[in-house]
């Protein structure tokens, strides 16, 4: 397996909230004590953070699912349930999250450092202490806690950096690399000698330039053939390419047709094709290079993009290369973040509910008929109006009446049936 992970999919849950506490105060010679149930604690968070150190998803590979601990029940003598545990999740910077069923993204990740929220655990229910009023001093029910969702999470780490090279393998973007920066990038003349992104950072003019060595792209890349999702994600965020391409012809490939290919493969990918790109020809310490050089300066004089002939195994037109890279950065845009495209609601909405005809009976469903049955006692009456006024506060009787119920109409919550009285 590589070291290399970029793609990986979790699992996330937010805690529960504790339930709320029925409890009646007990002391002797206090013959009716008043409800003193406590709430109940709030679920454990999910954090993440950006951690420095970290530079591939690996470690997902072995713990996809994350869950923070739940709030604990309330207890008597208004005594609040222990708040969940909360959990960071550690990403290497560039990681972006996404909503696996949607694809929407989340959050990026793209600032080392960075801690971020991702789900919130859910609200401890109140205990029996908050529901007594001067007419209902002993109330026997209390509210249990929020409970929230499972998320599954497609996390897409994309590097950081000012310029990517890109071109078809075994042009010398290795080398380029090594040759102006201090990266050591494994080297050798075959193809896919580079599996991974390569990092390096060159100094120029005061100004600090993070170039990526993106592994070599084949025709068909941006349908996935060869590794060409896995290539291709990692220079969504450069703001600048460096198109290199083979001059000399060497592998008895014709040079404008490589670069012809890449940028349909760029195009065909998402905007990479417009993207800001400087045409790099390689190897021409080699033979047949001078003629190539003038038929690719011809093939892209229209489209105005600049043309810099170099030789990276013997470090010559580097400076002046380095210089247009340096002078074209600073008036381009920020490396791209990407904006959250989706909220999460990590908790159930308590006032969501539908109705449904079974037949002639009208079925009431929903997360806000859920929470209002596990909040009531049906052996208590003081509990059971509460529901019935509960009805009216949510909204139900008067979504019932529109959808036709009538006096006498049969309803159905869950299991529990009852008519309808208007």
């Amino acid at each position: 397996m590589s070291n290399f992970v970029d793609r990986v999919k979790i699992t996330c849950k937010a805690g529960n909230g504790g339930n709320g506490a029925v409890s009646f105060h007990r002391e002797k010679f206090v013959t009716n004590g008043g409800p003193d149930g406590g709430d109940g604690g709030h679920g454990g968070d999910i954090y993440v953070y950006t951690d420095p150190n970290m530079h591939t998803l690996l470690d997902f590979r072995f713990h996809s699912k994350y869950t923070a601990e739940n709030g604990t029940g309330g207890s008597g003598g208004r005594c609040s349930g222990k708040r969940g545990e909360s959990i960071t999740i550690k990403v290497p910077a560039g990681t972006v999250f996404r909503e696996a069923e949607t694809g929407l993204v989340v959050a990026d990740m793209d600032t080392p450092g960075e801690t971020r929220l991702l789900l919130k655990g859910g609200r401890g229910g109140w205990g029996n202490m908050h529901f007594a009023t001067p007419t209902r001093q002993a109330p026997n029910f209390a509210k249990p806690g929020t409970k929230t969702e499972i998320y599954t999470f497609i996390l897409e780490l994309k590097t950081l950096a000012d310029v990517g090279l890109v071109g078809y393998p075994n042009v010398g973007k290795s080398t380029l690399l090594s040759a102006v920066t201090r990266a050591r990038p494994k080297i050798a003349n075959y193809h896919f000698t580079t599996l991974t992104p390569n990092l390096g950072i060159v100094r120029r003019h005061e100004q600090d330039i993070v170039i990526a060595d993106i592994p070599g792209l084949v025709e068909g890349a941006s349908e996935g053939v060869g590794l060409g999702h896995d290539f291709l994600r990692h220079i969504d965020r450069t703001r600048l390419l460096l198109h290199l391409v083979d001059t000399s012809g060497s592998e008895g490939r014709d040079p404008v047709e490589d670069f012809d290919q890449i940028n349909r493969e760029l195009e065909n990918y998402g905007d990479l094709a417009s993207r800001p790109q400087i045409l790099v020809c390689n190897k021409m310490d080699l033979p047949e290079s001078a003629d190539n050089l003038e038929r690719l300066r011809e093939h892209v004089r229209d489209a105005g993009i600049p043309v810099f002939a170099i030789s990276a195994a013997a470090h010559q037109g580097l400076d002046a290369l380095l210089d247009c890279v340096e002078s074209m950065l600073r008036d381009l845009p920020p490396i791209v973040h990407y904006e959250p495209e989706t909220s999460l609601e990590t908790e159930k909405e308590e006032d969501t509910f539908r109705i449904e005809m079974d037949g002639s009976v009208f079925v009431v469903a929903g997360t806000a008929m859920d929470r209002l049955l596990d909040s009531v006692n049906f052996d208590d009456e003081e509990s059971i109006n509460w529901f019935h006024r509960s009805l009216r506060r949510l909204g139900v009787i008067d979504a019932l009446r529109e959808n036709g119920a009538g006096e006498g109409s049969t309803v159905r919550i869950s299991d529990l049936e009852f008519d309808f009285i208007d």
